[in-house]
């Protein structure tokens, strides 16, 4: 392994771990605890390619402080979760970016997942639409099994016509990949809020639509999320025992 490609990922580990401790400071420890586990995973491969035994010894001491800090965080998150007391709050200020599907809902899926349940009054239009498809494939791509997921959302009143053509297109590609979709409608339905069957609820004061328009087809945001603009909103995480029976 050349000079250059340790440099990189001592660089990569210096940038999670940092992210970990901002995170960490921030009261945010469920994201804090996934990037301080990333974090300690590259400085250990860092430590197995360095031939120096002072530079190992280095990273031996920052990696027990990391493993140390991440072990407390992990029993703490534990204790609440088991006395039904863990809540998180996460506030997406008006135009930030980094705020994309994966980055949200990664800290909190498990390979324990495999069935999810989506109360969101607005998948209606287009943009919605594809919202919660890209949500789909973000649970595809995550490292669950996901079998099931529930929709229940508000039907468009003016022209349903599009919105159940492309529900009805998911479902059908969503079972070629083992996947399940559950369809309700409810004309009641106000609050949104996403439920996984590992005990995480993740409620976002703007459902899956908190993403503003891009400026353009060929604007930077327009493909990847992360990039893309948010607006305001908030994010409570809860975690219960009993999510099911919800």
């Amino acid at each position: 392994m050349t000079q250059n490609h340790v440099s990189g990922m001592e660089a990569s580990a210096v940038s999670v771990l940092k992210r970990a401790v901002e995170l960490d400071q921030s009261g945010r420890l469920q994201e804090s605890l996934v990037c301080y586990q990333e974090g300690i995973q590259l400085l250990m491969d860092v430590l197995k390619a360095v031939k120096d035994e002072s530079k190992k010894g280095h990273y031996r001491e920052k990696i027990k402080g990391y493993m140390d800090r991440a072990e407390q965080i992990k029993a703490h998150v534990n204790q609440m979760k088991e006395d039904g007391k863990y809540h998180e709050q996460i506030k997406i200020s008006e135009d930030a970016t980094g705020y994309s599907y994966e980055v949200l809902f990664k800290p909190y899926i498990s390979s324990s997942l495999t069935e999810v349940w989506v109360e969101d009054p607005y998948i209606r239009h287009t943009h919605q639409l594809y919202n919660f498809l890209r949500f789909c494939e973000m649970l595809l791509k995550a490292s669950c099994k996901v079998k099931k997921i529930h929709l229940l959302t508000s039907q468009d009143e003016a022209d349903n016509s599009q919105q159940s053509s492309a529900l009805s297109e998911m479902k059908d590609s969503l079972s070629t990949h083992g996947v399940t979709l559950d369809l309700q409608y409810s004309s009641t339905i106000h609050d949104r809020e996403i439920r996984f069957d590992n005990g995480w609820i993740i409620k976002v004061g703007r459902g899956l639509d908190y993403f503003k328009r891009p400026k353009g087809r060929f604007s930077v945001g327009f493909c990847d999320y992360d990039l893309r603009q948010c607006q305001e909103t908030t994010v409570d995480i809860f975690h219960t025992k009993h999510t099911k029976s919800l």
